[in-house]
């Protein structure tokens, strides 16, 4: 069990709060089957042309076609390239996936009853992904324990806040949380987001979920094979807190 004083917690997805095969597996290959039939569909849309502009700024071609926008999103999908684009499009499809009950979030059975105990301690909880916010909002709203919106208070990703291991990204998520550093808590799996977040003064604890091929620590991370092993309590003036 490892406690922590904090007022508000951050989670990773994909190996924290979900399973990272359900992103590889499932979500993925989902997105990039539709990635032409998307583009034909919503052709001279505003989001059509936005990212058709997107593309060919992160490409450096300027005359870039749709049949070649379309190559390039299957090039960043099949290498998993963390592509601000990339993740837009599959946003967009995702939604209308979850919207038409063909797919659903993955969540761990721990997750749901740690954010309610975190939740009615007072402690504000964040989702910080690579996936576009609308993505995370669709993944947890649509969830396999149904709809967890009202456990969270906001969510950030790569165009809100900048990469998940540059240490940038954490100081700005704690300007836009209002929360100091050392009260901030940030859950991941991955060794090199945690690294940044330390740097940035947040506190860390790496999650290694059972069967994980890394194995089950993450050097220089206290770490936990389960949300029902962190605990969590607000500082006050004398230094105590209340756990959840």
């Amino acid at each position: 069990m490892i406690e922590v004083p904090a007022r508000a917690v951050v989670l990773d997805i994909e190996g924290t709060t979900g399973s990272a095969s359900h992103v590889h597996d499932v979500l993925f290959p989902y997105a990039r089957e539709r990635f032409a039939d998307w583009f034909s569909g919503h052709r001279g849309e505003r989001r059509w042309t936005e990212l058709m502009e997107e593309i060919r700024s992160r490409t450096g071609d300027p005359r870039l076609n749709e049949h070649e926008a379309v190559a390039a999103l299957v090039t960043w999908s099949d290498q998993d390239v963390k592509e601000p684009p990339l993740k837009r499009i599959q946003g967009l499809i995702w939604a209308e996936g979850y919207a038409g009950g063909a797919l659903s979030g993955h969540v761990y059975d721990d997750v749901p009853p740690a954010l309610a105990r975190w939740q009615e301690r007072g402690i504000d909880r964040y989702i910080y992904s690579s996936g576009s916010v609308a993505a995370q909002q669709d993944w947890f709203a649509h969830s396999s324990h149904g709809d967890l919106s009202g456990l969270l208070n906001g969510y950030f990703d790569l165009s809100t806040a900048g990469g998940k291991r540059d240490p940038e990204s954490y100081r700005v998520m704690t300007r836009a949380l209002g929360v100091p550093a050392d009260d901030t808590l940030f859950l991941s799996d991955v060794g090199e987001e945690l690294d940044a977040a330390a740097t940035a003064g947040w506190r860390t604890v790496a999650v290694r979920r059972p069967g994980d091929p890394r194995g089950p620590k993450a050097a220089g991370h206290p770490t936990v094979p389960s949300l029902d092993d962190v605990r969590l309590h607000q500082r006050t003036r004398n230094g105590k807190g209340v756990r959840a």
